[in-house]
């Protein structure tokens, strides 16, 4: 037996959060009785229907993508833009977890395994992410300890973090700079670094929750390994524990 709202969003429907909500409004049946109970746990032989379509626990898929320069990090867009899935040729429901600015290049993992998804992207899953930014101007020591300590963006501090600066370019006025942090918040990167006044020109994600984009040229994506997957699923774990 489980919970409703997990096996809805290990099927790749959708969140678990999101799930809940859809069961709340009323938009799930179980062998035909509509159930808005949160908690309601479920067997294999029951019929599942989520806005009407039967669900189908599919085998699940996992990629990661080297992100191009100027695209959305988005199923779909209403504007016409291109979105990271123009690439992909897969029949399966496959979505970003999370997302990476228009501008910003780099490692974006696509899954249909809403449980995972929902795990790496929950703000105590404390997963690691290492950018690789190029600004304009030098960064001072002190400002790089700033940097690690935290900063205030959107009135609340962001967390210890670690900053490398990898190159200076005197001559071209700029400076590539290497931080790994452990939140996701709205842009942070380029507003930590606004924070302490540089402006970021350039913004690659190298690794995302131990997944590189190494090998990869932007735009091109490839199927995780067996063992990246099961990396992936321990995070989980010990964040449950």
């Amino acid at each position: 037996m489980e919970r409703l709202q997990k096996v809805i969003a290990r099927a790749g429907v959708c969140s678990r959060r999101k799930a809940e909500d859809l069961i709340v409004n009323g938009k799930v049946k179980v062998n035909g009785e509509v159930v808005t109970t949160l908690g309601t746990v479920v067997s294999e032989k029951d019929k599942i229907y989520v806005n009407g379509k039967l669900l189908k626990d599919e085998s699940k898929a996992y990629y990661v993508l080297n992100k191009a320069r100027n695209t959305i990090s988005s199923v779909s867009d209403e504007k016409g833009r291109k979105t990271v899935l123009d690439g992909f040729d897969v029949k399966k429901r496959i979505y970003p977890v999370g997302r990476l600015d228009f501008d910003t290049t780099g490692v974006l993992l696509l899954t249909n395994d809403g449980e995972l998804a929902n795990g790496l992207l929950h703000p105590s899953s404390n997963v690691s992410k290492v950018y690789i930014a190029t600004i304009e101007g030098s960064i001072s020591e002190d400002e790089r300890l700033k940097l690690e300590e935290g900063v205030m963006i959107d009135n609340k501090k962001t967390s210890p973090c670690e900053v490398t600066i990898n190159k200076v370019n005197e001559e071209k006025n700029k400076t590539i700079v290497k931080l790994t942090i452990h939140e996701g918040r709205n842009h942070q990167v380029k507003k930590m670094f606004e924070a302490i006044n540089k402006k970021v020109l350039k913004l690659h994600r190298e690794e995302f929750a131990g997944i590189s984009s190494k090998g990869l040229y932007e735009g091109q994506h490839r199927k995780l390994t067996f063992e990246e997957v099961k990396s992936l699923k321990k995070l989980i774990e010990k964040k449950g524990k």
